[in-house]
């Protein structure tokens, strides 16, 4: 029977998590706003991911808004001992579901709070400062203020560790000057390879990498490897994709979100899965 632990662990601030966690962006309404379609399937989903020995829960209070940390704190308050928590702050939602930057030092205050608040805790494990300099992608400028403005809600002893999300190599580097930095979160999958050497320095320093979007930014031709490849495991694409991050370096970590039990327990699976030789050989090609 496989078992997530099969997948390894890794550190993750002052803690061991398993390497498949669990994203939860997709508990809240269509286009990450509003309630869930099904409330009672938003728990389910969550308690089954604990059940199942995931340790690893990726959040944001502007996920609905306000709305996938209550079903968390509902879900699963009082949390397990090694459940660790990471949330991000750094942006907010309009009332038009618009994505806005948020990074002053009164928003980020405040956004601690509400994380706090809405997720039931009294110190929030881990934080993801999220840049959004007027654009979805990463893009140059200096983080040194609205990092800093998190730092100092950290010697507060509001957060316990810090994290970056949404940055470039630059980026990363100005902030490790700033404080200390325990992951990083971008855009990374089988296609989109920006980060490899970020991925690799931050390995070599210990630091946990969590790649977003593990099936996008594919064209049709990328899609059609990714499936041959899949129907030779008789695995699905998302299955080998997500098999594919698990061996690039040991310190990725997977978030893979869903509403549903069904999808989430397929996500899961890939913990025992092994790409051979040849079948790394063909997916590497996809972002060559």
């Amino acid at each position: 029977m496989q078992t997530i632990e099969q997948a390894g662990t890794y550190k993750l601030g002052g803690r061991t998590v398993r390497r498949l966690g669990y994203g939860a962006m997709q508990l809240a309404g269509p286009g990450v706003f509003g309630p869930p379609r099904d409330h009672a399937t938003a728990l389910a989903v969550l308690r089954e991911a604990v059940n199942l020995g995931v340790n690893h829960i990726d959040t944001s209070d502007f996920y609905g808004p306000h709305v996938t940390n209550k079903i968390i704190r509902e879900a699963l308050s009082p949390y397990s001992d090694n459940l660790v928590l990471v949330t991000k702050i750094g942006a907010k939602r309009g009332d038009d579901a618009s994505w806005n930057p948020a990074f002053s030092a009164a928003e980020l205050k405040q956004a601690v709070e509400d994380n706090l608040r809405n997720l039931g805790l009294e110190v929030l494990d881990v934080v993801n400062l999220r840049i959004m300099f007027g654009t979805h992608g990463p893009a140059e400028g200096s983080i040194e203020a609205p990092l800093m403005a998190l730092a100092e809600l950290q010697q507060q002893g509001l957060v316990r560790h810090i994290g970056l999300s949404n940055v470039t190599e630059a980026q990363v580097v100005q902030a490790r000057d700033i404080c200390a930095i325990v992951c990083v979160q971008n855009q990374y999958n089988l296609a989109h390879r920006n980060d490899d050497p970020l991925i690799d320095t931050l390995a070599a320093d210990g630091i946990a990498y969590v790649p977003f979007f593990p099936l996008g930014g594919f064209s049709p031709l990328q899609s059609s490897v990714l499936s041959e490849v899949a129907e030779t495991l008789k695995k699905t694409p998302m299955q080998v994709a997500l098999a594919w991050l698990l061996q690039r370096s040991p310190n990725i970590l997977l978030i893979p979100g869903t509403s549903s039990v069904a999808h989430l327990n397929e996500n899961l699976q890939v913990a025992g899965l092994v790409l051979d030789t040849e079948h790394l050989r063909r997916l590497d090609a996809i972002g060559s």
